[in-house]
């Protein structure tokens, strides 16, 4: 880790992300790979049972809110999503991904709010899309219209669908 660099993680708080392609290069700049890093971000968010908030994937960087996983390390996740892409999207580069990453812990209500709207906003203030439900690669559609992406988001549509769920599962053992 450079000088200086501090992680706190293990705090139980939320923490924005930011991982770049390599030489900040616009290596994600079409569907096929999006596609591939949304399928490897949604198995590594499963396999470290991590609540993911918000993301977007953008050209050349990554955004992502997330929790801290139940399973091994923040560190540990980044890991096998940027592992498990690069060897699906790599092809005939030395490298995909930068080796660092950025790392912001959100402990507060405002910043949580913040750095959703940062996300959400961030295609839009590149020029890349009009409008923040015009992007495809962003979990805004999720919050907006309680879409279903590839990535789980952890949200109030999601809260309300377990609440249904426990609510149902409550109704049918009083019935019993």
């Amino acid at each position: 880790m450079p000088i200086g660099l501090e992680r706190r993680q293990s705090t139980g708080q939320l923490h924005f992300v930011t991982f770049s392609c390599y030489h900040r290069l616009p290596f994600l700049d079409s569907s096929e790979p999006k596609n591939v890093l949304e399928r490897a971000v949604e198995r590594a968010r499963q396999s470290h049972s991590l609540d993911i908030y918000a993301y977007v994937l953008m050209p050349e960087h990554v955004h992502l809110l997330t929790g801290e996983p139940d399973v091994r390390t923040l560190a540990s996740f980044l890991r096998v999503v940027k592992g498990e892409s690069s060897k699906l999207l790599r092809g005939e580069r030395e490298r995909f991904w930068q080796s660092r990453y950025y790392d912001f812990n959100t402990f507060t209500t405002g910043k949580f709010v913040e750095k959703v709207q940062y996300i959400h906003r961030n295609p839009v203030t590149r020029g890349l899309v009009a409008r923040s439900e015009d992007s495809r690669w962003s979990s805004f559609r999720h919050y907006a219209m309680g879409e279903e992406g590839v990535i789980r988001i952890a949200s109030h549509w999601v809260d309300r669908e377990r609440f249904a769920l426990r609510a149902n599962a409550h109704s049918c053992d009083e019935t019993a």
